[in-house]
């Protein structure tokens, strides 16, 4: 029976990326961890990317969650992460580099697997075999996520509990080393990997790590008994999941909400709400079909415009991203598969400065009209976008703080992807820094 009492429960909020990632989810969580006693992350590795402006100052995280840049709360890595153990080490430096107190406040699943030197080798040496063979590339950063995942789901992996017990950890990498490197010497004419660099490197490094693990979703839980507010911090985006994204051409883990639990170690009723982080155009790195894309090279061009004036490049990677007109067909189907609670749009004031804008409301895929994005791959890039034209504006949205300031172009705009997609626009962006933000409805206030 419920007393009457009893502590009040955190609130918490799920923050996702809608479309094939670099959505703006970094700035985005930093402003709302003013609201958060602490922040997850649950999926992916470090080939996620997030650019925080804090003040003008640019500070570039990949691993680590983006709350680790308010003093105080504490952030957890998930057992839904994948870990390079040298690539924390180092971005950690990097942090307490510019003053940060990153050790106490940093928790990490003991669940974790690891990604190692092979995983790495693997990545790369597939890709390359790919391309050699005329079948083209993925599109992996080559970061060893992949293969690391496959680690996990094969149950062979290596996790970070096994630092804290050398013998099972020499006896586990020698067996996984020997099978990987089989891979890489035959079928991939890759160089096989020593056991002894591998092995010297981990047992260097785990007293630096071992303190930082913890049962992580025992942590969040009593958090949230407690009443804190907790934010679960998503990577890529939902058209990359790998079961609902442009298969093959996506990343290795789960990227929506409802992993969010799985990958944090608590139960999905404490998924209260879904913030779902939204362009207010399109882009994509790597590989895959993209309906609505525009070249980017020719200036003078719409796809050129939103390539230099949003600058799109990959935090990770430093590719140039693939730039097209915001998708509303594809975003819904994202919306659905989430269960978005309300939309933050990000980089509106890109926009800023058009003749026009185009929104796709839909597809033809041969005699049929479709209004959300089909699972097929080869049915995705058979579609032939159906545009709705807007009037564009020619006042600077950067920076703006309220609805009412917005253009009434940029406001009829957003009214209308509002209702093509079904859900409320909670929150806008309008530049990189924290203040540069519409809130409309509070994530963590209704």
């Amino acid at each position: 029976m419920q007393q009457d009492n009893a502590p009040s429960r955190g609130r918490n909020v799920v923050v996702v990326g809608t479309q094939w990632g670099d959505e703006g989810k970094g700035k985005v969580v930093d402003w709302l961890t003013e609201g958060a006693q602490g922040v997850a992350r649950f999926q992916g590795g470090h080939n996620a990317g997030h650019t925080l402006v804090i003040k003008g100052v640019k500070t570039a995280l990949q691993l680590i969650p983006s709350g680790i840049m308010r003093e105080g709360v504490p952030c957890y890595i998930g057992n839904g992460v994948v870990v390079d153990p040298v690539h924390l080490l180092s971005e950690i430096a990097r942090l307490e580099a510019i003053g940060l107190d990153v050790r106490s406040r940093l928790h990490i699943s003991e669940s974790c697997p690891m990604i190692l030197p092979f995983h790495v080798a693997l990545d790369r040496a597939r890709e390359t075999l790919r391309e050699d063979s005329g079948a083209g590339k993925i599109g992996t950063t080559g970061k060893g996520i992949g293969p690391a995942y496959e680690d996990k789901v094969a149950r062979r992996a290596l996790r970070l509990q096994d630092l804290k017990h050398p013998e099972r950890f020499a006896g586990k990498l020698r067996e996984l080393l020997e099978m990987h490197n089989v891979a890489l010497s035959g079928y991939l004419k890759a160089e096989p990997l020593a056991f002894e660099p591998i092995y010297e490197e981990a047992m260097r490094i785990a007293p630096q790590i071992i303190p930082m693990l913890a049962d992580v979703g025992y942590l969040i839980h009593n958090a949230c008994a407690a009443g804190s507010n907790i934010l679960f911090e998503g990577a890529q985006g939902t058209l990359l999941d790998v079961d609902h994204g442009t298969y093959p051409y996506v990343t290795s883990s789960n990227c929506v909400a409802g992993n969010a639990a799985a990958g944090a170690g608590v139960g999905p009723e404490l998924l209260h709400y879904i913030l779902g982080i939204t362009k207010a155009y399109t882009t994509r790195v790597g590989s895959g079909p993209f309906p609505t894309e525009l070249p980017i090279d020719q200036p003078g061009t719409v796809g050129h415009h939103l390539s230099t004036v949003g600058l799109e490049r990959g935090t990770v990677t430093g590719r140039a991203r693939r730039c097209g007109w915001l998708d509303a067909a594809a975003l819904k189907r994202s919306v659905i598969i989430n269960g978005i609670s309300g939309l933050c749009i990000t980089k509106l004031d890109v926009l800023d400065g058009l003749p026009e804008i185009q929104v796709c409301v839909g597809y033809r895929l041969g005699n049929r009209l479709l209004d959300i994005l089909p699972l097929d791959a080869d049915d995705i890039v058979a579609c032939e976008p159906v545009y709705e034209t807007f009037p564009g504006w020619q006042e600077k949205t950067f920076g703006l703080t309220r609805w009412e300031q917005l253009p009434m172009q940029a406001r009829a705009y957003l009214e209308r992807v509002q209702a093509l997609i079904g859900s409320p626009i909670d929150m806008v962006s309008t530049g990189p820094d924290r203040e540069h933000t519409i809130l409309l409805r509070h994530p963590y206030k209704n």
